[in-house]
C-alpha cells in the first residue's frame, strides 16, 4: 500500500510546525525534511538536480537543520513520522552524527528515519574542513560507524577514514534507525541495494523513476536482498493527482513525496 509524505524544502520556518500537524491530521504518513548547509556565493560544480546545473534557492531562501526541525516538529505531533531527504553525509562526521541521530530517535519515539547522500558541492565538504577526494568511499565508512553506534552496547571501529577504541552512547534508540539511501547514480543505486532499507529520489521523471526501480530489483537480487522490505519513496515531476499517483504505487513506489 503506498503512503504519502510532505516535502517542506525551502518552506519558511515558522510554518513548519503548523504544516506537520495539519499533514498529520489529513493522514499524511511522514514529512521530508530537506538539508543544505550554507549558499556559496560562487559554485564550483553544476547542481545535479536542474537542466542547466543552477540551484533553485537564493542566498536567502530558508532552510533549517534537518535534524533539529525533526525533534520540534515532533514534539508537535504524535503519530507522523520524519525523515531526511537527504542528509549530506560528506560534511560531516560520523561519531558526532551518531549521538545526534540517536538523540532524534529516542525524543521522537522512533519517529525518524534516516535518508542519506554524499554531497554535491566541493565547497561544503573543504569548508568543513573534510577533503572532497573519496568521498563515495567516505560515506560507505561513515553508514557503517552510524550503524554500529546507533546498534548500541560498547563498540569499536578502525578503518580507512575513522578509528576509535571501544566506546559507548546512551540510550540507543530502542528500534533500528531505517536508513533510506539517495542518490541516481549507478553507484548510489548500488549502496542502496546493499545496505539501504529503501531508497530516496530527488525530483525525476516517470519513465526514469521506472528504470531506476528495475535497477534496484536487480541489485537487490543480485545482493540477496530481494525478499526483505525496501521503501521507494520518490518525488515524480510528471504523474499527479489519483490517476497519476496509481501508476506510481503500480510501479512500485512505496512512498509518494508531494510539495504543498
Amino acid at each position: 500500500m503506498v503512503s504519502f509524505t510532505v516535502g517542506v524544502a525551502m518552506t519558511p520556518l515558522d510554518q513548519l510546525t503548523g504544516i506537520a500537524q495539519t499533514a498529520e491530521e489529513c493522514g499524511y504518513t511522514s514529512i521530508a525534511l530537506p538539508d543544505s548547509l550554507f549558499y556559496m556565493e560562487k559554485q564550483t560544480v553544476d547542481y545535479p538536480y536542474t537542466p542547466d546545473g543552477s540551484r533553485m534557492w537564493t542566498p536567502d531562501t530558508p532552510w533549517v537543520d534537518p535534524l533539529i526541525a525533526a525533534a520540534s516538529m515532533a514534539a508537535a505531533t504524535s503519530t507522523i513520522r520524519f525523515y531526511t531527504q537527504v542528509l549530506k553525509l560528506g560534511s560531516r562526521n560520523p561519531v558526532l552524527l551518531a549521538r545526534q541521530v540517536g538523540s532524534v530517535a529516542n525524543l521522537t519515539g522512533n519517529r525518524f528515519g534516516l535518508g542519506v547522500g554524499i554531497g554535491w558541492a566541493p565547497e561544503e565538504f573543504e569548508w568543513c574542513g573534510v577533503p572532497y577526494a573519496k568521498r563515495g568511499k567516505r560515506v560507505d565508512e561513515m553508514i557503517d560507524v552510524l550503524k554500529l553506534i546507533l546498534g548500541g552496547g560498547m563498540v569499536e571501529h578502525h578503518g580507512e577514514f575513522y578509528d576509535f577504541d571501544r566506546l559507548q552512547m546512551s540510550p540507543a534508540p530502542s528500534e533500528p534507525v531505517p536508513f533510506y539511501v539517495g542518490g541516481h547514480t549507478d553507484v548510489a543505486l548500488r549502496r542502496a541495494a546493499r545496505i539501504g532499507d529503501g531508497w530516496t529520489s530527488a525530483m525525476i521523471g516517470f519513465d526514469d523513476l521506472v528504470e531506476v526501480i528495475t535497477r534496484l530489483r536487480e541489485l537487490r537480487a543480485e545482493y540477496g536482498r530481494g525478499d526483505e522490505p525496501f521503501e521507494i519513496q520518490a518525488v515524480c515531476v510528471d504523474r499527479f493527482g489519483s490517476s497519476g499517483y496509481a501508476e506510481l504505487a503500480d510501479a512500485g513506489v512505496t512512498d509518494i513525496i508531494v510539495v504543498p
